[in-house]
């Protein structure tokens, strides 16, 4: 429910709503890259081995899948901008705790309180706009969303590769503050508090099992080849929740609102949108931690040097931003992810062509094209799952898509630190080099290509609707929307 004077805010500014929701992916797709770019200075001052810190990194991508599930009810009930605004103190509290970091175990807590922060933010950033902007409107909504977010893995290779080099790697963390604290002064004047008329209860037992399933499954997987715990207890944890995913898959078709709806995927578009989502962000997911670390551990780059190159991709991300919904009414929404996911599959394998002294403009080319292509991928499949859902399901499809990202992000960098490992272990030398990186680069590039398949059982006809402009009403009051 929107109250009168929030609605006639949201009518003034139908533009700046979506740039202010998309502070929150700003901050944290500038996080994430700087920390990933940063990765080998923090290892060596942490005294551990640059793999080990995909802890650092899993941990907040587990967090933000354990808190997700919650955000659609928690902003229904509390309104979207004091969420939105709440969201961004925590992140930031968070951000203070990872750079006052002093080792591994410090580090990975705050980064499960930056999830938490994240896990509210983001979601009911998207939620703004998919409640307030129409069906046909959406891929060009969404691309706006999203652009200002583009900008965070632009400049944050470089930026964090710089305070890597030249100063400390704690200044990655530092520069969120002012950023939150910008963003919470815009939420408060220009965001609308969106409520959702809802007589629900909130599905608390079902969110202490979820919950405790994600998180125990994914860090056993995480912790598969570490030395923290033994293997067999690795192993024992991620069974322990893939159990507990079982009884929730059967407790939430037993009640009417699941704190994750399961019943979401009768609906084929986003049933078959979700298995090739996950499968290609599976495989994209891992890329983020490995291109940093060929660059700096296989090939002697600095920080800096490795972000200067990284950046690419970000670039690459942004142009398509301006042309997707060109491509998208041109060929559809079902040939875009068939042919596009082969080809973005292909990109994402492509650093393991890369080698020592290989000229930079030619990896700029590679990854500018690569990000490109990954960023049309991302677009295209997290539209065409909202082709068929209701207005009234809006929410529950957004938690359901948040949750299944992080979880395809943090088991592709565990994925992908594992097949480092086993490629280590077989080396001559015991350590890791180009050819280990590449056998990584490969497998991961062959999952991401396997969502092609999935997409090629999506309905010739889908997504129309999110892609051809509807005639403009001038009775609504949304009008400008579509001018």
């Amino acid at each position: 429910m929107l109250d009168d004077d929030d609605g006639r805010a949201l009518r003034r500014a139908t533009r700046i709503v979506p740039l202010i929701a998309a502070t929150a992916l700003f901050i944290e797709n500038l996080n994430s890259t700087v920390l990933s770019t940063a990765l080998v200075t923090v290892a060596a001052d942490f005294e551990v081995d640059p793999v080990v810190l995909k802890l650092a990194l899993t941990s907040y991508l587990v967090s933000l899948a354990v808190f997700v599930p919650a955000s659609g009810w928690i902003a229904d009930r509390f309104g979207t901008r004091t969420v939105f605004c709440w969201a961004m103190a925590v992140f930031a509290l968070g951000s203070a705790s990872c750079a006052l970091s002093t080792g591994l175990g410090t580090l990975v807590t705050a980064r499960v309180i930056q999830g938490a922060g994240g896990a509210m933010m983001i979601p009911v950033a998207r939620l703004v706009v998919l409640r307030s902007v129409p069906k046909a409107e959406l891929v060009g909504a969404l691309a706006i969303l999203s652009m200002p977010s583009l900008v965070g893995p632009i400049i944050g290779p470089p930026v964090g590769g710089f305070f890597a080099t030249y100063f400390t790697w704690h200044w990655i963390f530092w520069i969120n503050l002012p950023l939150a604290a910008s963003g919470i002064l815009l939420a408060r004047k220009l965001l609308p508090q969106i409520r959702q008329d809802t007589e629900s209860v909130f599905d608390l037992r079902g969110f202490l099992m979820i919950g405790p399933a994600l998180a125990m499954t994914i860090t056993g997987a995480t912790l598969l080849g570490l030395d923290r715990i033994p293997a067999t207890a690795a192993l024992a944890l991620c069974g322990a929740g893939l159990v507990l995913v079982a009884i929730y898959c059967r407790h939430a078709l037993s009640i009417q609102a699941p704190v994750i709806d399961l019943r979401l995927l009768r609906t084929p578009t986003f049933r078959i949108g979700v298995l090739g989502g996950f499968l290609f962000r599976v495989g994209a997911g891992a890329t983020p931690f490995l291109l940093p670390l060929l660059l700096q551990v296989a090939f002697g780059m600095t920080a800096f040097a490795s972000g200067t190159l990284t950046f690419a991709t970000g670039v690459g991300a942004f142009t398509m931003k301006l042309v997707a919904p060109k491509i998208l009414r041109a060929a559809g929404f079902r040939n875009v992810l068939m042919f596009n996911g082969i080809i973005a599959a292909a990109f994402i394998s492509a650093p393991a062509l890369f080698w020592l002294g290989m000229p930079s403009v030619t990896i700029l080319g590679i990854l500018l094209i690569g990000g490109f292509s990954r960023s049309l991928q991302f677009t295209s499949s997290n539209v065409v799952l909202y082709a068929d859902i209701a207005p009234t399901d809006m929410g529950r499809a957004t938690t359901f898509m948040a949750v299944l990202q992080e979880l395809s992000g943090s088991i592709g960098i565990a994925f992908a630190a594992l097949i480092l490992d086993f490629a280590t272990g077989l080396s001559p030398t015991g350590r890791l080099g180009a050819t280990e990186f590449g056998y990584a680069f490969w497998l991961v590039g062959i999952i991401a290509g396997t969502s092609s398949l999935a997409f090629s059982m999506m309905p010739k006809g889908a997504g129309e609707a999110l892609v051809q402009r509807s005639k403009p009403d001038v009775s609504s009051p949304l009008k400008s929307r579509t001018t």
